[in-house]
């Protein structure tokens, strides 16, 4: 049975307390499923603001897009993600990744790491996760039990079999970073690779995860070609073909953009899409368009 679609916004800037009220409520007005925060200095920190999302909203799940795990002591995180999950009423989803610009660790005194070292990191992290929260004597308890749904996100081979072991919900960002945080999209066809290598991992599976994926352009009402060449001159070395065919670059006609975003579940199974901040309102037309399809 085809997964039914779920949209979320990953909210980026800081704002006043009656500013932030407004935007998730806002977004709730607009349909939006899931509200999400980063973990990035110099974006809200998550858990306060995702506690004050469900004070202004009725509706929305509530989650970290992702935390850096690195940042992040396990036994103190599962504190910080059963009190949340308590003061949300149950509504939190737990994002974790390994994290990848260095220069937030600098500025937080914090080890960076190589690439297995982060990774061994977030496994421990999940591990201790699932112990902590899953033990009934642990106070305080998640609302949700045994814990919060994990969504698990990276494309590396170590990270996609984490993922296929623990994850609830499967995040790809359809991208390579650098330790600076600099975003190269994958080709489609690498990106079509990585999935199958997931799903490779995650054959035994009882429950197939969710599968997310982050948008990060919305052009709607936008010429495709024209796009596709703005995105070349800025440095993506991909072809046109290849950004037009591309899951996180959507543009054209709502009913164009829909039907991208049909055909790459068809192609790549995303059903579950997250758009960010400055796409709040741009992408709402498009989730009325593929509400029920």
């Amino acid at each position: 049975m085809t997964r039914p679609f779920r949209f979320a916004v990953n909210m980026l800037t800081p704002g006043s307390a009656a500013e932030w009220r407004e935007k998730c409520r806002k977004a709730e007005s607009l349909g939006y499923d899931v509200i999400l925060v980063a973990d990035h200095l110099g974006m809200p920190a998550p858990f306060p603001s995702l506690v004050a999302a469900a004070e202004a909203t009725e509706r929305p799940r509530l989650g970290t897009f992702v935390l850096n795990a690195g940042l992040w002591n396990p036994t103190l995180l599962a504190r910080e993600v059963a009190t949340t999950d308590q003061l949300t009423g149950g509504r939190l989803e737990l994002g974790l990744g390994t994290g990848y610009v260095k220069e937030e660790h600098d500025r937080a005194g914090l080890p960076f790491g190589s690439p297995r070292e982060r990774v061994d990191h977030l496994e421990r992290t999940v591990t201790e996760l699932d112990r902590v929260l899953a033990d009934p004597g642990h106070v305080p308890a998640p609302a949700q039990a045994p814990r919060p749904p994990l969504l698990l996100g990276g494309n590396g081979k170590r990270m996609l079999r984490l993922a296929a072991r623990h994850a609830d919900i499967a995040a790809f960002s359809g991208a390579g970073t650098s330790a600076s945080g600099a975003l190269s999209l994958l080709r489609p066809s690498v990106l079509e690779e990585r999935m199958a290598l997931y799903q490779s991992f995650a054959a035994e599976r009882a429950t197939p995860a969710e599968l997310n994926i982050l948008v990060q352009v919305v052009a709607v009402d936008a010429d495709r070609r024209a796009t596709a060449r703005e995105l070349a001159e800025h440095g993506q070395d991909l072809t046109e073909d290849e950004l037009l065919e591309h899951p996180v670059v959507l543009a054209g006609s709502v009913k164009d953009i829909a039907d991208q975003v049909r055909a790459h579940r068809e192609r790549y199974g995303f059903t579950y899409l997250t758009v960010l901040e400055p796409n709040l309102e741009a992408f709402a037309p498009v989730m009325e368009e593929l509400r029920g399809s």
